[in-house]
């Protein structure tokens, strides 16, 4: 009996030994929660997962959900069939290749089965040529390969297409830690790289109403959205910040403003991990891209946090390497509408590049940082995406 269905093979997690099946498990799962409104089977056949028994036509739909699950390394449209000689080659007589040039690659992961791989191979070619006269062999760099994977549990599979997945770990294996989300290019890039990494995210948003209105937060739960599709699903905090702006506006110096204005964020942020009992803080900084990102700024802002890791995946990147990874997310065009954010008001002319810390901690003094913070956090509202 012949069944439609995908396979879906993992990279790194073979590396996990004895927690392999912590892996996949958590794998299986995050399958499911990515695609809740289709139904479908997902199993193991050693080392890679089968999804089956789902609505054919929506296999395209299917497809496109698991090429955005982390931990996937890729996955393939096939067909199932009972590992037997004479029926692999009965299907392939009946393939049908429009192009012009084809070979068969067979897998004989069954090392009982009685063929080898390269005179099978051969074998197979000519039924398929059977079917297709005008077809030519082509070992190397063909227009179509015809896969034959046969695999250990009695079954074999039968494919043209390896489509290529997001890689990575499951989300989730990781922990949990909190994105410091705006509504610029940059974070929502580095929010994709840790969910590689198999973190699930929640994200905070500072918004300063009424000098940022409600299209730029909109816009932040649209981005948050787009990651959420790779991620799992995300809580997002938007913490008004509109009062701790004006504070560090009226009270300090303007070129201490972003410093400044920085490590109120990093404070509040792990308030909120402790509240929510999340491991790291995640930004999208990346060094000497703009003022607040040279080695002493971020020394200094970061410099708040000492009891759980600040991540920066994007500190080596330069912008093209961040944008190339925001339009393959799907996120760029949304990143780049012109809608404002917190980053943009009370803007210095010349903010510092190399704060000190201790005329940081003097500029602070004319500030009641507790107050401003347990006001910041008294109203946080809260989306889950």
């Amino acid at each position: 009996m012949i069944k439609h269905c995908i396979l879906v093979r993992y990279g790194e997690i073979y590396l996990k030994g004895k927690n392999k099946p912590f892996f996949e498990k958590m794998l299986i799962n995050n399958i499911k929660k990515a695609i809740p409104d289709i139904a479908f089977q997902v199993s193991r056949i050693s080392g890679r997962f089968l999804v089956s028994n789902y609505d054919v036509i929506k296999e395209k739909h299917l497809m496109s959900k698991l090429q955005k699950v982390f931990g996937i390394y890729s996955i393939s449209s096939t067909v199932e069939m009972d590992t037997s000689v004479d029926e692999i080659r009965s299907y392939c007589r009946e393939i049908k290749i429009l192009e012009s040039t084809f070979k068969v690659d067979v897998n004989r992961a069954d090392k009982t089965f009685p063929i080898r791989s390269v005179p099978f191979a051969a074998d197979l070619g000519g039924y398929v040529l059977e079917n297709n006269p005008k077809l030519k062999v082509k070992l190397t760099d063909p227009d179509k390969i015809v896969f034959v994977d046969i695999r250990e549990n009695g079954k074999t599979y039968i494919f043209y297409d390896i489509i290529k997945g997001v890689g990575g770990l499951p989300v989730g294996v990781s922990g949990r830690g909190l994105l410091l989300l705006s509504g610029g290019i940059d974070s929502p890039v580095a929010g994709y790289l840790m969910a590689k990494r198999g973190l699930s995210i929640d994200a905070v948003y500072f918004h300063s109403f009424p000098y940022t209105g409600e299209r730029v937060k909109e816009k932040v739960k649209k981005l948050a959205g787009i990651l959420s599709e790779y991620s799992g699903k995300i809580r997002l905090h938007v913490v008004s910040f509109t009062k701790v702006q004006e504070s560090i506006h009226e009270k300090c110096r303007p070129e201490y403003m972003i410093t400044i204005m920085r490590r109120f964020m990093m404070r509040i942020a792990r308030k909120l991990c402790a509240q929510n009992h999340l491991k790291c803080i995640i930004t999208g900084e990346s060094l000497a891209q703009v003022a607040s990102q040279t080695v002493e700024s971020m020394t200094v802002t970061g410099g708040v946090i000492t009891d759980i890791p600040v991540f920066r995946p994007l500190i080596g990147n330069d912008k093209e390497e961040t944008i190339e990874l925001s339009e393959k997310m799907g996120a760029y065009e949304t990143s780049i509408l012109p809608y404002q954010d917190c980053c943009t008001v009370f803007l210095p002319e010349h903010p510092l590049i190399k704060p000190k810390l201790d005329k940081v901690e003097k500029e602070e003094s004319y500030l009641d940082i507790n107050s401003l913070i347990e006001g910041a956090m008294e109203n946080i509202e809260i989306f889950d995406i």
